[in-house]
């Protein structure tokens, strides 16, 4: 329980996080929330034609949001590893695409080349899958016989003592392995 309230935790966080860095800086001073979603799948590539916000990388970001909500209703680890993939999926994709329209790409202290809204991206999806591995899931059901509901029913345990069970119930070739020497007699005086 506490590995599943852990990665819920680290999956809101990084969830959060992706959410929040296309309101950053990506490359050059523009914003994550400037670039169209279409542009990272066309010939045309990425270009300076603003977006509209929900047309815009936000968009991916948002439903890999919605993931990690329903992974965290679910307990689901899957689902939370995929809502990982999607945001470090995105920003990969969109760092090529912007390295082809840019002939190439670079790293500037003065607000120059890649910003901080995309290492914010990256880290939300690094989170989310390390959320994924911390998360324990849901308790897997074991192969049982079913019970009136059609589920499967637990079965009793069958690892007991020979000492504990009745000497009638017991099968003579399972009987435990005579003692080598017999138990001293008792003193009854």
């Amino acid at each position: 329980m506490i590995r599943n309230v852990l990665g819920s935790l680290m999956g809101l966080i990084g969830a959060t996080a992706a959410v929040w860095s296309p309101f950053r800086a990506w490359y050059d001073g523009r914003h994550g929330r400037d670039y169209r979603v279409q542009e990272l799948f066309t010939a045309a590539g990425i270009t300076d034609t603003k977006a509209a916000l929900l047309g815009s990388v936000l968009l991916p970001f948002l439903i890999a949001a919605l993931a990690v909500l329903l992974s965290i209703a679910l307990r689901s680890r899957l689902l939370m590893a995929f809502a990982g993939i999607i945001v470090l999926g995105f920003a990969v994709l969109w760092m090529v695409r912007q390295g082809q329209a840019a002939g190439g790409l670079s790293v500037g202290g003065d607000g120059t080349g890649l910003g901080d809204g995309l290492a914010n991206a990256f880290g939300a999806g690094a989170l989310l899958i390390l959320a994924a591995a911390v998360m324990s899931g849901r308790p897997r059901r074991r192969d049982r016989g079913p019970d009136r509901n059609g589920d499967r029913a637990p079965e009793p345990d069958r690892d007991t003592h020979p000492a504990d069970s009745d000497p009638a119930d017991s099968d003579p070739a399972q009987s435990p392995p005579l003692r080598a020497w017999p138990t001293p007699p008792q003193d009854h005086s």
